[in-house]
Parts: C-alpha cells; structure tokens; sequence
C-alpha cells in the first residue's frame, strides 16, 4: 500500500496528507520524549523508560527522515513540473513551426491541432460550427501537406520529433 493509496487524488492532496500525518507524528513524539523524560528522572533504571525511550528516539529519527523525503520529493516533483512545462512549450513551438513549413492555413492549423488532440472530425466539426465534410477535407489535405496518410502518422510524425529530441534528421520528410 503506497502513499497515494492512502491518499488518492492530486500530488497536492497527498503532499497536504503527508504534512497532516507529520504534524500528528510530530504531536505523538512531543508527547513521548516527554514522558519518556519523565520516566527517565523518576525511575532512571526501570525497563519501562529505557524502552520508552528508544521507542521515542525511533519516532523522532522516523519524522527527521520522513521530512527529508517529503522535501526530496517535492524537489523533485517540482522539477518534473519545470521539464514538463518547458516540453509543452517545445511541443508547441515544433508544431507551430512544422504547420508553418507545411504552408496549413489558420484554419487547417486550428483542425490540425484538434487533431493532434485527439478530436475525430464530428468533434472538430462540433467545435469549429463547421460541416463535417469540410473537416475532413481539411484533414485531407493537411495529411497531404504533413506527407502523412492519416491521423496516426500525423501525430507520430510529433511524437518522433520529441523522441528524436526535437532534431529533425535529413531522413524526416518536410513535405
């Protein structure tokens, strides 16, 4: 059982839940290092304190790294943030460019990036208050622009580029 099976919903929500479990541990611990403190100096040799004691220890040691974790985790979360951010823009900024060398109109850009998307042609259609026949004329002839015979190996051609890592080789059609 994970972290987000305990807290399921957005990295947000399970960061707030982490924090929440902390702030109880940290409560818990307060209160144990307390008594076990107080045990220590009315019965410093008893079993009971010395076992009270290093179980207050292992909770304390147990928040201090936990804590060091969460940090690192959301460090690295927040980078992942910042590269996913940058690679939209990339994304964005290799299909603005490509649609341009193909010569798209704005129209055939806006259906080419539906698309891209996901949208088959009654949704373009939908969206755009325009026929479906016409979409699908416009996709014809961005896929023959692109170089491309369908929807497939036009949204690969994107997918190759970013895998490519955004270097078109000589052996990329440019249309």
């Amino acid at each position: 059982m994970g972290v987000s099976d305990l807290f399921p919903g957005s990295g947000r929500t399970r960061q707030l839940g982490l924090a929440a479990v902390m702030v109880l541990q940290s409560v818990a611990a307060v209160f144990f290092v307390g008594d076990a403190g107080f045990d220590l100096i009315t019965a410093p040799a008893a079993g009971h304190s010395v076992v009270e004691t290093l179980v207050a220890v292992a909770l304390v040691a147990g928040i201090v790294l936990s804590a060091r974790q969460l940090r690192l985790t959301l460090e690295h979360v927040r980078a992942q943030d910042r590269a996913l951010e940058t690679a939209r823009g990339e994304l964005a900024r290799v299909i603005d460019e490509q649609f341009a060398e193909w010569g798209l109109t704005p129209a055939e850009r806006d259906v080419g990036l539906l698309a891209l998307k996901g949208l088959d042609a009654a949704e373009i259609a939908g969206l755009r208050g325009a026929a479906q026949g016409t979409v699908r004329a416009q996709l014809a002839r961005i896929y023959a622009k692109a170089g491309v015979s369908g929807r497939a190996q036009f949204a690969a051609w994107f997918v190759e580029d970013l895998l490519d890592g955004g270097v078109a080789g000589p052996e990329r059609a440019t249309g």
